[in-house]
């Protein structure tokens, strides 16, 4: 674990960012508090790939949505 002051965190944030994927970064500031720097986990969805919606309609309704909204512009 490596340990920080505030001072030095903001002198090379970047690095202690990047230092942070692979150990343990603490940031002490002087009046005593901590903060952890813990990195979000990174997904490999794509950004489109969404969750369908569980609707009871038919093919033939969507198909027929679809038309009548194209009819209307």
């Amino acid at each position: 674990m490596k340990i920080y002051t505030y001072s030095q965190a903001r002198q090379k944030l970047a690095d202690i960012l990047e230092e942070s994927k692979s150990e343990d970064v603490v940031i002490h500031r002087r009046k005593g508090d901590k903060f952890f720097i813990v990195p979000e986990a990174r997904t490999q969805r794509s950004p489109f790939d969404v969750s369908g919606l569980r609707k009871n309609i038919s093919r033939k309704e969507i198909l027929d949505a679809i038309r009548e909204s194209r009819e209307r512009s």
